[in-house]
């Protein structure tokens, strides 16, 4: 076989074999003897004798439009990596978005390869674990006063004296509201603290 079969030049011109068929009837394509096809002297007549206003054009590309999170999301990423980032309004290249993509690609797997290795623990298991330690530790404040303010109290008795020489007792049970009452304004104090655990 010379040329190309219908089915072959139908690949090659992209149309089906049925309308090969037809142009091969209407004689708008070139044969050689074996009655194959003459690609380039077929491709030629089929441009001479095609009506430009009824040719098919191939339809654009239907672009989808990317959503802003996306976008900023690109952006993030290249920011963090020290990269250039897309102008504001200006759309993304897609060098960026595929650099972006790469960059989150090894990130995630050191994530998974960090977790697998036991370096990484979940973020709700961290919180718990956070959570109970600082609740113990407010309990073990909490309950300071009482175990610290005898000892405390016979310390200061034993300590201190006023102007005339003579010891001065300390209550110990003066000395547990006392404590008391500044411990739990320290408590009150860190309960306000919020950590932002992003």
């Amino acid at each position: 076989m010379q040329g190309m079969s219908e089915r072959q030049y139908a690949a090659h011109v992209g149309l089906s074999r049925g309308a090969i068929q037809k142009a091969k009837t209407a004689e708008r394509l070139v044969l050689y003897p074996d009655g194959s096809i003459n690609a380039a002297a077929s491709d030629a007549r089929r441009a001479e004798t095609t009506d430009p206003s009824k040719t098919r054009k191939p339809p654009a590309p239907k672009l989808k439009p990317v959503p802003e999170a996306a976008v900023a999301a690109v952006g993030d990423t290249l920011r963090e990596q020290g990269l250039a980032v897309p102008a504001v309004g200006g759309g993304t290249t897609f060098l960026q978005a595929k650099t972006a993509n790469e960059v989150l690609k090894a990130q995630e797997r050191r994530i998974r390869l960090q977790k697998l290795k036991g370096e990484l623990i979940e973020r709700a298991r961290a919180l718990a674990l956070v959570f109970r330690l600082a609740r113990e530790e407010r309990d073990a404040w909490v309950n300071w006063p009482a175990r610290a303010a005898a000892l405390v109290a016979a310390e200061l008795s034993a300590s201190c004296s006023d102007a005339t020489g003579q010891q001065i007792t300390v209550e110990p049970a003066a000395m547990q509201k006392v404590l008391e009452k500044h411990v739990r304004a320290h408590l009150d104090e860190l309960a306000e603290v919020r950590p932002d655990f992003r």
